[in-house]
């Protein structure tokens, strides 16, 4: 017995000092770039441009393309795309718009005709013009380093050849067989036999592989002017869309200046309407208004704070946020620190608020993926890009193997409102890529999932400024989301303690809870850059399939 007893004495001696984590992974930590994406094969993709000398927005476009083949139902290049650029050697930060804007034809009267009372979610009239190829053009006119031929060889290669479905996508595409049985063509590439394809089975998408060769020799050029313009006019057509020739050829990705505001030292970036960031910035002021740091992290207080903010924050996004080209968005009311205490002094810290009004701001002067990569050189590139939701629209494009997204979903048919439908305008869109920094430190980051996405950076961001947690922990830590904007239900992770959720509830939070590791609440990635030690590190979220992969150092030679 006393044998026994000294040696459980040495083994608890090995790993005195080191108590264990929360944390579930840790962080890549490299002097080389890092390529975080929700499926393993992009990221490795994006972790090889680099290896070729290829920039961060390389490596981005790149691992986005093999995304587009890979995660299918949840963006590729039929849909739209942001991005906030960080660069290094001039220490600028810079934003790009790719969201399509409506068809010339299309609008409320159109609609109304057809007997819609609201704005259809599938179908062609969701459909507006794609942003992304254009939004890949501007990123790599400014930032690239590699021919941009080369940029495309990893989807190719995977949509050709095939790769075997993964964990997270598979229940994704599960899910969406109704969906992809509506479309003939979605139906004959999609599905199996009237199936989703299984865990492991190696999928093929040829036709798609086709459209991606097109643009890599022809450029751009082939999706809004040529062969792939063509089919996409071909497919609108047959299903009695108004997308003409020049809603293509004339749409172009634009550059924007991000919005930031600063929260307890640290400068956190969006970018500006049509897209939700702003919702992420008001709400920080507002929790910063609260000594969260004098609460326990993730408690009952924390929480519950956090969680009116959201609903504070939202019902002026749902309010005000629109395309700033048609109406205008009281931006600079909307953020300002006076604003947030204004609103902050609405919460009640004894009882959640089930019907929250949107504020009079001063006007002043589901799916997506996520990706973030940093070079050697500490380049950052934060890029978002989706279809909306699974599947977008359910149109897949005659010939080609890709589906329309259904971004026009977002509009309103209430003339009265910012955001209603009108030609040529982009509506109100969910993704949203972003970026912070203090001193040295810089930090890509975003999360995925609809409007869980602005108040999952503020949570984001509370639990590295506020909590010190590295952005792999942070990534991971339960989140809650709350995806309507009326009532007091909440979703929740159930690794929220529940003596924490009672707490919440007895203050009239209607909460579900959810899995240790929610859909809902959204995967998401991180790169950090260290520019006094030139070390960077990266993180992905064990809500989806992906990693953060690391450049491969050059020991070959």
């Amino acid at each position: 017995m006393r044998a026994a007893e000294a040696g459980d004495d040495e083994r608890a001696e090995q790993f005195h000092g080191y108590p264990g984590r929360a944390q579930a992974r840790s962080m890549v930590i490299t002097p080389m770039g890092i390529a975080a994406t929700s499926q393993t094969l992009a990221s490795q993709a994006g972790a090889q441009v680099l290896a070729r000398g290829g920039s961060a927005v390389d490596a981005a476009i790149a691992a986005n393309a093999t995304l587009g083949v890979v995660e299918p139902m949840s963006n590729g290049m039929g849909g739209d795309l942001f991005a906030i650029c960080w660069d290094a050697k001039t220490g600028t930060l810079t934003g790009l718009n790719g969201s399509g804007w409506a068809p010339a034809g299309l609008n409320i009267s159109f609609l109304k005709s057809l007997g819609r009372s609201s704005m259809p979610r599938e179908g062609i009239h969701s459909v507006t013009v794609p942003g992304c190829v254009s939004g890949w053009q501007k990123l790599h006119q400014r930032f690239g380093r590699l021919p941009w031929k080369d940029l495309f060889q990893p989807a190719i290669y995977f949509a050709g050849r095939g790769y075997p479905v993964t964990e997270i996508i598979q229940a994704s595409w599960q899910v969406a067989v109704p969906k992809l049985a509506a479309d003939a063509n979605a139906r004959r590439i999609f599905l199996d036999h009237g199936a989703a394809p299984q865990v492991g089975q190696v999928f093929h998408n040829s036709e798609l592989a086709e459209a991606l060769r097109l643009i890599a020799s022809e450029g751009p050029g082939a999706f809004y002017r040529g062969p792939i313009s063509k089919s996409i006019l071909k497919t609108s057509d047959r299903l009695g869309g108004k997308m003409t020739a020049a809603d293509l050829s004339e749409f172009e990705a634009e550059w924007v200046e991000p919005m930031h505001t600063e929260y307890r030292g640290w400068k956190v970036y969006e970018l500006p309407p049509n897209g939700q960031g702003i919702a992420a910035l008001e709400m920080l002021n507002i929790m910063e208004t609260f000594p969260l740091g004098e609460h326990p992290h993730l408690g009952a207080d924390d929480l519950h704070i956090k969680i009116e903010a959201k609903k504070l924050a939202y019902a002026d996004l749902a309010r005000f946020v629109a395309d700033p080209r048609f109406s205008k968005v009281p931006m600079a009311g909307m953020v300002d620190k006076g604003y947030a205490r204004q609103r902050a002094r609405l919460i009640d810290l004894h009882k959640a608020a089930c019907l929250v009004q949107p504020g009079q701001p001063g006007w002043g002067a589901g799916d997506t993926i996520y990706l973030s990569m940093v070079d050697r050189e500490g380049n950052i590139v934060s890029l978002i890009q989706s279809l909306f939701q699974g599947f977008g629209s359910g149109v897949v494009v005659d010939d080609f193997g890709f589906h329309f997204q259904n971004r026009g979903g977002l509009f309103l048919l209430d003339e009265t409102h910012p955001d209603a439908l009108q030609p040529r305008k982009r509506p109100l869109h969910t993704i949203i890529p972003a970026f912070m920094e203090k001193g040295e430190t810089h930090v890509g980051f975003g999360i995925m999932g609809g409007f869980n996405q602005a108040q999952a950076h503020a949570q984001f961001v509370s639990h590295v400024v506020d909590a010190g947690m590295n952005i792999q922990a942070a990534l991971e830590a339960p989140r809650f989301t709350k995806l309507t904007f009326a009532g007091c239900d909440v979703m929740i992770e159930g690794r929220v303690p529940p003596e924490v959720r009672r707490d919440l509830e007895a203050r009239g939070h209607k909460l579900t809870v959810m899995p240790d590791y929610a859909q809902p609440m959204g995967g998401g990635q991180a790169v950090l850059h260290d520019a006094r030690t030139r070390v960077n590190y990266g993180a992905s979220s064990p809500r989806k399939d992906g990693a953060a992969v690391p450049e491969p150092a050059p020991y070959f030679g």
